[in-house]
């Protein structure tokens, strides 16, 4: 077991070469073992994923997301495959600070809207609310911040 709770703060970014995969609309969006994985104190990680490992077409800019006090500006992208549309559905770092310069351009989804997310090939679940984007495994422990009552931790 992994505790987040044992996860740094400013978070680290590591490289991971477990299979990384993104379904949505009955089709493999993303498929990686080159991802990065962020991993900050109470949060389940975050998995970034190389562009060139993500389907062409699928995403479609939606514009400014929010600000990290740790990387940066973001950018927030729509996924569109057929009729399935996932409105900011993930996003990205175009200018990421320079502690975190290799997330550059790397799209991270929220797990939530897809059909399936998986690490390892284990299916992940996504974090707690609506704002943060880690997808928890069953190898982690939490409690996880994101859900009613933790936006103060």
């Amino acid at each position: 077991m992994e505790s987040v709770w044992d996860y740094p703060r400013p978070p680290r970014l590591e490289r991971v070469d477990t299979r990384v995969t993104v379904e949505f609309g009955g089709v493999v969006i993303a498929d990686t073992t080159r991802a990065l994985r962020m991993l900050e104190t109470s949060h389940p990680p975050t998995w970034y994923l190389p562009p060139d490992d993500v389907l062409d077409g699928v995403l479609v800019p939606a514009g400014q997301g929010a600000i990290c006090e740790w990387k940066g500006a973001a950018r927030s992208w729509t996924l569109r495959v057929g009729d399935r549309v996932a409105e900011q559905a993930a996003w990205s770092y175009p200018n990421p600070t320079a502690r975190y310069a290799e997330l550059k351009d790397h799209l991270a989804f929220y797990c939530g809207p897809m059909d399936r997310c998986t690490v390892g090939g284990v299916e992940a679940a996504p974090q707690p609310g609506a704002f943060y984007g880690g997808w928890i495994t069953p190898d982690l422990k939490g409690p996880f911040k994101g859900g009613p009552g933790t936006l103060g931790w």
